[in-house]
């Protein structure tokens, strides 16, 4: 029988409960050494008690904390994410109670990649101006709403990882410069795609959709504010697709309110989900999805293959890829996953 216990997150679950990917995925679990079930109910925070009943966790939404560790009973082994942020998850806690925590970057590349696209160029042909108007007979007024052709345009990377290089790639054809601005750049990536490293104010000012793409951490938590709105061009729209805390949602609104940027599109906020009476709903320079954009079949299909692999090999003693935290391989009880890994 087996003794590994993983447990899906049940939002990985459509309102029919149907999985929300294709569910041959679930065929990676066909394993004698797994037992997988959806957990029972979502749970916004990973309980102490849940943590006691599984070796693996694969999540969506749900936090882990220093409280899902406590008890001393813990036998979580792996928190495997169905994306790329982990900023819902406490690190050190996970490495200190030997538990590992993967991400799944090979999944969420060309999903995302692609959703950043989608928002630039509903922004730049006015896509949702333009279904209102249509919607209420609003024709003559067509030529008052020109969009933006991206032909010789810029557009700036806050961010050039795993999905800045994927947008870069994927914008190719359209013919606009594309400038990136990374504290780590990869600069042979860049010389690759065609994209030109700069500065942050650089790219704030050169750019005309500023694309934020870059994690969530103590140095990027409010890293656009009004004194970086005020850099950029009137006519400039900023894509906001990463995490809601590294824009300034306050000083955005007012940019957007006072047309001192063109427009903006939001796949994330501060609060998450957003007030139904957060202004910046109100405006009509703006695109909102719920952090949801990049959320197609592909996507979730490609993550959870990548999850559950990671299940897997934990399950059959073997180190899955894209560890975020490696030094929780030294812990005792994980000795045997790090013996895999050097022979």
């Amino acid at each position: 029988m087996a003794n590994f216990r993983v447990g899906i997150s049940p939002n990985m679950r459509d309102s029919q409960g149907k999985p929300v990917f294709d569910p041959a995925a679930l065929e990676v679990l066909d394993d004698p050494a797994v037992a997988w079930e959806y957990l029972p109910s979502f749970e916004a925070e990973f309980s102490a008690a849940t943590a006691a009943t599984y070796d693996a966790l694969c999540v969506m939404q749900s936090r882990v904390t220093r409280a899902t560790f406590s008890g001393g009973k813990s036998r979580l082994k792996l928190v495997a994410r169905f994306g790329v942020g982990y900023d819902t998850i406490d690190v050190p806690a996970c490495t200190e109670n030997g538990a590992i925590l993967t991400i799944a970057p090979d999944g969420i590349r060309r999903p995302m990649g692609t959703a950043v696209l989608t928002m630039v160029l509903a922004l730049a042909q006015k896509l949702v101006i333009k279904d209102r108007m249509t919607r209420e007979g609003r024709w003559a007024e067509k030529q008052d709403h020109m969009g933006m052709g991206l032909t010789g345009r810029v557009i700036g990377l806050v961010g050039f990882g795993n999905i800045g290089q994927e947008v870069a790639h994927l914008a190719s054809p359209f013919e606009a410069k594309l400038v990136a601005h990374d504290p780590f750049p990869d600069r042979a990536a860049a010389a690759r795609l065609g994209v030109r490293l700069v500065d942050l104010d650089a790219l704030l000012r050169e750019a005309d959709f500023v694309c934020v793409l870059c994690p969530l951490s103590d140095k990027t938590r409010g890293l656009i504010g009004p004194r970086e709105l005020g850099l950029m061009k009137r006519t400039a729209y900023l894509v906001s697709m990463a995490r809601g805390p590294i824009v300034q949602e306050r000083a955005l609104y007012e940019a957007l309110a006072a047309r001192r940027i063109a427009g903006a599109g939001m796949d994330v906020f501060e609060q998450e989900p957003t007030p139904p009476d957060n202004p910046i709903l109100k405006l009509d320079n703006v695109i909102v999805a719920p952090h949801a954009l990049c959320h197609t079949d592909e996507c979730m299909t490609r993550l959870a293959r990548s999850a559950f692999g990671a299940a897997v090999a934990v399950a059959r003693g073997r180190v899955p890829p894209y560890v975020v935290n490696p030094q929780a391989l030294q812990h005792p009880a994980l000795r045997g996953l790090a013996q895999a890994k050097a022979l």
